[in-house]
């Protein structure tokens, strides 16, 4: 509001998100120079960081059902990175975060089937900043639904199967 042209700002998310008791910001976090974070990192404790095998890429609500089965299991193994943008392309942002676990495996999970989602766009930018910084592992597994004609079965039950099963293959249990 204090620039002379407006730009605006586009949030697509689920009404779900909207009243999840983990998303939530207090007032001091939209003011005095606060930012936009094109990556949201995990919040470990530093001790914890060279014992990370495994880094779970995603963007949107899966970050909160991965984050809560990830506690539930009590896996501290496991690093949760956030691509909040993804056009363009957070190149920077999200290299500084990588370039911190140089042996880890890396995982995209997605709710959406293989063929929606961000999964075809992500994937090979990912794998090109794995590349660039030399890591260990230069691939990026796929965790989400099988290719559909729709983005969800329409029926309940088995929604939530396959949900519970991409998150556990996303954690690698």
């Amino acid at each position: 509001m204090l620039r002379d042209f407006r730009k605006p700002l586009i949030l697509m998310t689920p009404k779900s998100t909207l009243r999840h008791k983990n998303n939530t910001s207090s007032l001091d976090q939209f003011v005095n120079g606060s930012t936009f974070h094109r990556v949201l990192s995990d919040r470990i404790s530093k001790d914890l960081k060279n014992k990370i095998d495994r880094i779970i890429l995603c963007s949107g609500k899966i970050y909160f059902d991965i984050l809560e089965k990830r506690n539930s299991e009590k896996l501290s193994d496991i690093y949760i990175l956030r691509i909040e943008q993804l056009y363009p392309f957070p190149e920077k942002s999200l290299s500084e975060e990588l370039k911190r676990f140089s042996n880890a495996d890396f995982v995209w999970c997605q709710e959406e089937p293989k063929n929606q989602g961000a999964w075809s766009y992500i994937s090979t930018l990912i794998v090109d900043e794995l590349v660039k910084l030399s890591m260990k592992h230069q691939y990026l597994e796929y965790s989400g639904r099988v290719p559909s004609a729709s983005p969800a079965t329409g029926l309940a039950q088995q929604h939530k199967e396959e949900q519970e099963r991409l998150i556990k293959t996303a954690l690698g249990i």
